[in-house]
């Protein structure tokens, strides 16, 4: 089972708050994150990439800092089988395109404009989420 830390949470939680609002207020920009990093890629080019990748430094950075400051941040499993993070990498980008935007964009930036495509989507991913961790646990078991 995975710890509860309500804490951590609740300062994880609003300092994704803050950069939400801080990158609407200051670029006029939905903090999606699949949006983000594709428009890091050649051919696009709105002169936007500064910002960009500033933000994705940040997602990099920020655990670094957190763990070099002796902060635990719990125990973290992650697959060493390629082909199923490669496949998980494929399916993750398939639905950010078929749901025209990922988990923050619809989630965090989505619901707080009232969205109701974003609620849709959003609504969906907790479905498809508690669906299979229900499986993965209760049905294959492990």
């Amino acid at each position: 089972m995975t710890e509860f830390t309500p804490l951590t949470s609740l300062a994880g939680g609003i300092l994704i708050g803050m950069s939400a609002v801080l990158l609407m207020a200051l670029h006029g920009r939905i903090a999606g994150i699949s949006g983000i990093v594709s428009r890091l890629l050649p051919p696009y080019d709105d002169g936007g990439f500064g910002w960009r990748a500033a933000f994705v430094a940040g997602l990099v950075a920020a655990p670094l800092l957190l763990m070099a400051t002796g902060v635990s941040t719990g125990a973290h499993t992650v697959s060493g089988n390629l082909v199923v993070m490669a496949l998980a990498g494929v399916l993750v980008g398939f639905g950010s395109v078929l749901g025209s935007g990922c988990t923050s964009g619809h989630g965090v930036c989505g619901i707080s404009r009232w969205s109701t495509r974003s609620l849709a989507a959003t609504a969906t991913f907790m479905a498809t989420g508690a669906a299979t961790v229900f499986i993965m646990r209760h049905v294959i078991g492990g």
